[in-house]
């Protein structure tokens, strides 16, 4: 069938253009499999387009304001949005009303980076080689700030899988990791019900013996955690160290944001051969890949993407508020430097300066 399809192909539920029209917002994705982020938009109120657009294994997206930056295989890449260059992008003009370019790239070598964020202090990501949470910075590879209580030392070994950090306030509060371990891939032996959820600051595990969590959010000041390994969306009671299934869909679920009264969570496709999750019993569910809708207040599935080619897992899932159709430029092509910005005005300039 992907031989008659053209590539990204996907269906969509009915109403689902209509809802990311009305609550004016593009997805992103981070699909580390097909290495690509991907632009979602409603092109109208019946249909979606798509900007697939390769980044080397993209994994953990962070958006603030203005600014975006990816996680990719060997380096964090920055980029911002510059609406008033958008309209007038020489190999698409009247196309796009954002149009994020690329600002930065810091070089940090294979870490293994899952979620990313923006902080008052600086962007911070979840370096899972090393069991930490660390600053992306010029200076080095990467700085550690937190590690587990139960990691005695950074090593580049993947101890414990540490994965997600939700963050309140600007300072992580809670993260997500698949074991408790501290030996070289020790949390593989048991990932399938190793998982913690871990209140950062106290160092107190708050809940434990979970599926493989991922991509722990505070929403209106409520936790929320992914179960990958069982496919459940969960809400996380601190105090008393217990939890609620909200809803379970039928895939790896991985990757997720809100807007107003809606969550996007990203599905992933487990392949049967691999090492690190073909084994689990969420595998024989985990037949498709897309994105699942659920409305917070209801707990119900309202909506869903499901790709029928080209991609199979996702990594992470953002919302672009306030656009209907952004455009993004990578850095390993030309295009992008074409783009100059400054505080006083933007401007596209030809390949050649004028003699």
């Amino acid at each position: 069938m992907d031989k008659e399809l053209a590539p990204f192909t996907c269906t969509f539920s009915e109403g689902l253009p209509e809802l990311l029209n009305t609550l004016r917002c593009t997805l992103a994705i981070s699909t580390y499999q097909a290495g690509k982020v991907i632009f979602i938009s409603a092109k109208d109120m019946k249909s979606l387009i798509q900007l697939p657009r390769t980044f080397k294994k993209p994994m953990g997206i962070a958006v603030r304001g203005a600014n975006m930056a990816i996680a990719t295989r060997n380096e964090v890449v920055v980029l911002s949005n510059t609406p008033h260059l958008a309209a007038s992008f020489p190999k698409q003009p009247n196309t796009y009303d954002a149009l994020y370019l690329p600002r930065s790239v810091y070089f940090t070598g294979e870490l293994d980076i899952h979620d990313l964020a923006f902080t008052d202090s600086g962007l911070i990501g979840v370096t899972t080689r090393f069991s930490c949470i660390s600053k992306i910075n010029e200076q080095f590879s990467f700085t550690p700030i937190w590690k587990p209580k139960f990691i005695s030392s950074l090593e580049p070994n993947d101890h414990c899988h540490l994965n997600g950090m939700a963050l309140e306030n600007g300072e992580v509060k809670y993260i997500t990791a698949l074991g408790q371990t501290d030996t070289a891939g020790g949390w593989r032996a048991t990932k399938a019900a190793g998982g913690i959820v871990m209140h950062a600051a106290e160092q107190e595990i708050l809940l434990q013996g979970l599926p493989m969590p991922h991509s722990p959010r505070i929403y209106d000041g409520k936790l929320y955690v992914l179960l990958s390994g069982s496919g459940e969306l969960i809400h996380v009671d601190p105090i008393g160290g217990k939890y609620d299934v909200i809803q379970k869909m039928k895939g790896f679920v991985r990757g997720m944001d809100k807007i107003g009264d809606f969550v996007f969570i990203g599905l992933s496709k487990l392949r049967t051969t691999s090492k690190a999750f073909g084994d689990l019993p969420i595998a024989k569910d985990s037949i498709s890949c897309g994105i699942a809708v659920v409305q917070l207040s209801t707990g119900r599935l309202v909506g869903y993407i499901k790709y029928e080619n080209s991609v199979e897992e996702i990594y992470d899932v953002r919302v672009l508020p306030n656009t209907k159709r952004p455009g993004v430029l990578n850095h390993y092509q030309e295009h992008h430097q074409m783009a100059i910005t400054l505080p006083t005005g933007n401007y596209w300039v030809s390949a050649e300066p004028a003699s």
